[in-house]
């Protein structure tokens, strides 16, 4: 079977893209005889709203879209998340970083140009540090997670237009390094991350294909290191 997602945050009211990213993705689980999935991300409790989930169900409704199961809310399912980011900690690959952004862009200013990071990606300060307080984030250390993957499973196939094929692209450890870095899967107030969110739903509900905008396409190439990492 055939599963697509749309996923939207109720941080505030549908706008064009979203019911233009909605409908593509509607009309493309009808294309392939799919099913359209609907999933609330409200992870971030300061700015998502009841009223605005509701909102999202009036318009997708008046859009003509309906969707083939029970909604679900990452808010309901953070013990998931949680024993995944367990399962990290057992491969070796996540540490604890007490880093403020404050320490963060201090680092950056004695980015030492000759390393082969990008000036804006976490330098790794906390990766052998010992943390004995609660307050933390946690971050993958990627180096480790690359090792412990068969590179050759780093790839994604991807269109930019409708009417094109798809085309593989690869993922090199190079830019994963360069790009990425140590990305916090669990931020200190939440201890869960889109990143660990998505990647675990997506499994869940066994999606097939995803739709994003372009400025979450580069997430893909992390979400896809995590999806192996994860088997």
């Amino acid at each position: 079977m055939h599963y697509e997602r749309f996923a939207p945050s109720p941080t505030g009211k549908l706008h064009l893209g979203h019911a233009f990213s909605s409908l593509l993705v509607y009309n493309s689980t009808k294309k392939n005889n799919g099913k359209f999935l609907l999933r609330i991300e409200d992870l971030d409790f300061q700015r998502c709203r009841r009223e605005f989930e509701e909102s999202i169900f009036e318009d997708l409704n008046w859009l003509g879209i309906k969707w083939d199961k029970k909604p679900i809310r990452q808010s309901q399912r953070f013990n998931l998340y949680t024993d995944v980011i367990k399962i990290l900690w057992k491969k070796g690959v996540a540490y604890k970083c007490e880093c403020t952004r404050k320490d963060i862009s201090k680092a950056f200013q004695n980015f030492d140009k000759n390393q082969s990071l990008s000036p804006d990606i976490y330098p790794g300060t906390c990766r052998t540090k010992t943390i004995n307080h609660d307050n933390f984030s946690v971050r993958l250390n990627i180096r480790k997670a690359i090792e412990l993957i068969d590179k050759k499973d780093l790839f994604f196939f991807n269109k930019s237009e409708i009417n094109t094929p798809f085309k593989k692209i690869n993922i090199s450890p190079e830019t994963l390094v360069r790009d990425f870095g140590d990305v916090v899967i669990a931020r200190k107030d939440i201890k869960t991350s889109y990143h660990i969110a998505v990647v675990v739903d997506d499994s869940a509900q066994k999606i097939s294909q995803v739709t994003r905008g372009y400025d979450l396409f580069k997430s893909t190439f992390f979400h896809v290191l995590l999806q192996k990492l994860l088997n």
